[in-house]
C-alpha cells in the first residue's frame, strides 16, 4: 500500500531544450532542480510516476546527524540548515521541525559505540552527548525497559515525507523549473562522447546537462549506457499509528523499534535495521563489494529467491527508444509491507512505553531503499560521459541529508564551488578497484 503524498500540478508541453535534464522526482532531484533554478539555469525536471511517489514518501522522515557515517556528517549538517530555511524560502511547510533524535539501549557494548561515534563526531562540529541511565528515565518516565543509557542530539530534526519533496517541487516550478509527471526518460542521446539530449516518452529534450536521481532504477538506467553503477535495493517496511499522546516531539530509536512523532497526532514507527533483500541478478555482478556491508549487517537481512530474480533476468538493460521501457511499465515501485516487521515493531513500543498501549497501526506500507557497497551516496560527475552527473545509493539516508545531496548535485553540474567537499561521494570508487570500507553509519 502507498503511503499518502500530497499531489502537484505539473506542466505539459516538453521545451526543445533545457540548460539541464533532471531525472527524478524524489527529494534528491527535486533539491537538485530547486538548486539549480536558483542558480539561474532552465530545467526540466522528469519523473516516470508523481513526484515524491517512491522513497521519499516511504522514509522515516528523520533529518539527523546523528549516527551518520563520518562521509557524510558534512551533507547532513548542511542540510539542516536548508531545512530551516525552505519554510520561508518557498512560503510552504514542508513538516520540518528541530525537535531532537534520540537513541537508548540495554546493551553496554552498544552504549561504548555511540560514545566513540560522539567523540569523532564533536571534531566535526555536531554535539551530540551521552544519557546516563537516570537520564533516559527522566526523558521516558513511564518506561521501564531498564535503559543502560543513550544517545541525543538535540539540533536534529524531523520532517513530513508526504509533504516535503511536493512542497519543494512546487516552489521549483515558481522559479521556473518544468516539471513532467508521467514522463518517464527512456534514455540519453550523446554526440562526441557528451550528452546532448534525454529521450523521453514524450518526445526529446536537447540538453548538454544530465542529472539522474532515479533511486532504485539508476543501475537499470545506466546499464542502459554501458554504465556499470554497483547499487543493491533492500525492501524496508514502515507504518504510521492512530493518533495518541505526545510523548515525545521528535525522533526516538529503540532496539526494537525506531519511532518518530507525525503533524496528523501520530506516529510513523519500523522496527529498526531490518529489511528484505531479493537477489537478483546485480546481487550476483556486485556481490563481491557488497560482501564486507552485508557481513555486517546479515543478521537484520532476510534474503529471498524468487520472482524478481526471473523479472530482472527477462527484463534485461537494452531496450529502443521508441518502445515501451521499464520505467513505463512500473510508474511506482510499491512493494508490499512486511506485516510480521509490523506486529513485532508495534509489540516493541507498547511494551516500552505503556503509555502509548492504546495505539494501532493505522496504515503500513513498503519501500524500496537503494544501496551501495559502503553506504554512503554516489554525488558525481560519471568519467567518460561528459555532461552526466549521478545523484543516487543514498543508502536509506536520504531524505534527511537530501536537500545538501541535491544542493551539491546542483553545484556540480554548474561547475560552481561545492558546497561540502565532493570526494568521498565521486562515481569512480565503485569501480575503479577502490577498497570499500564496511558502511559506517551506525
Amino acid at each position: 500500500m502507498s503511503p499518502p503524498v500530497d499531489r502537484i500540478a505539473g506542466d505539459e508541453r516538453l521545451p526543445a531544450q533545457a540548460d539541464v535534464v533532471v531525472i527524478g522526482g524524489g527529494i534528491i532531484g527535486v533539491s537538485a532542480a530547486y538548486a539549480l533554478a536558483q542558480k539561474g539555469h532552465s530545467v526540466a525536471l522528469i519523473e516516470k510516476g508523481h513526484v515524491g511517489g517512491e522513497q521519499s514518501s516511504r522514509n522515516w522522515g528523520w533529518c539527523r546527524q546523528q549516527g551518520r557515517d563520518r562521509h557524510e556528517i558534512p551533507l547532513a549538517r548542511e542540510s539542516l540548515a536548508i531545512w530551516g530555511r525552505l519554510h520561508e524560502e518557498i512560503n510552504a511547510d514542508l513538516g520540518f521541525r528541530r525537535r531532537g533524535v534520540m537513541w537508548v539501549t540495554k546493551d553496554p557494548a552498544e552504549l561504548a559505540s555511540w560514545e566513540r561515534w560522539a567523540n569523532m563526531a564533536r571534531e566535526m562540529q555536531v554535539h551530540s552527548h551521552m544519557l546516563s541511565a537516570a537520564e533516559v528515565k527522566e526523558r521516558l518516565p513511564d518506561s521501564q525497559a531498564g535503559w543502560v543509557g543513550g544517545m541525543e542530539t538535540p539540533s536534529d530534526g524531523r520532517a513530513e515525507p508526504s509533504m516535503a519533496a511536493p512542497a519543494l517541487a512546487a516552489g521549483a516550478r515558481r522559479l521556473g523549473v518544468k516539471l513532467f509527471q508521467n514522463c518517464a526518460a527512456r534514455g540519453l542521446e550523446t554526440q562526441g562522447g557528451s550528452v546532448s539530449g534525454v529521450v523521453t516518452e514524450k518526445g526529446t529534450i536537447r540538453t548538454s546537462a544530465v542529472l539522474l536521481a532515479g533511486g532504485a532504477w539508476s543501475t537499470l538506467f545506466c546499464r542502459r549506457h554501458g554504465i556499470a553503477l554497483p547499487q543493491l535495493m533492500v525492501n524496508g517496511t514502515a507504518f504510521r499509528t492512530t493518533t495518541g499522546e505526545m510523548l515525545l516531539a521528535g525522533a526516538l530509536g529503540t532496539p526494537g523499534h525506531c519511532m518518530r512523532r507525525r503533524e496528523d497526532g501520530g506516529y510513523t514507527v519500523a522496527f529498526r535495521g531490518r529489511g528484505t533483500v531479493h537477489i537478483t541478478p546485480d546481487s550476483l555482478r556486485y556481490g563481491r563489494q557488497f560482501w564486507p556491508t552485508f557481513v555486517q549487517r546479515r543478521a537484520k537481512l532476510k534474503l529471498t529467491l524468487g520472482r524478481p530474480f526471473f523479472q530482472a533476468l527477462l527484463a534485461g538493460a537494452r531496450w529502443s527508444m521508441n518502445e515501451v521501457t521499464p520505467f513505463e511499465k512500473t510508474r511506482v515501485l510499491d512493494p508490499a509491507p512486511d506485516m510480521t516487521l509490523v506486529e513485532q515493531a508495534l509489540a516493541s513500543l507498547k511494551a516500552d512505553l505503556p503509555s502509548l498501549g492504546e495505539l494501532d497501526c493505522a496504515e503500513a506500507w513498503g519501500g524500496t531503499i537503494d544501496s551501495t557497497p559502503d553506504a554512503v551516496p554516489v554525488i558525481s560527475a560519471v568519467d567518460g560521459l561528459r555532461g552526466f552527473f549521478l545523484a543516487t545509493g543514498f543508502s536509506g539516508h536520504g531524505f534527511g541529508i537530501g536537500p545538501a545531496a541535491g544542493r551539491l548535485a546542483a553545484d556540480l553540474v554548474a561547475g560552481d564551488a561545492p558546497i561540502v567537499d565532493p570526494t568521498p561521494y565521486r562515481y569512480s570508487r565503485l569501480v575503479d578497484g577502490t577498497p570499500l570500507a564496511p558502511a559506517g553509519a551506525l
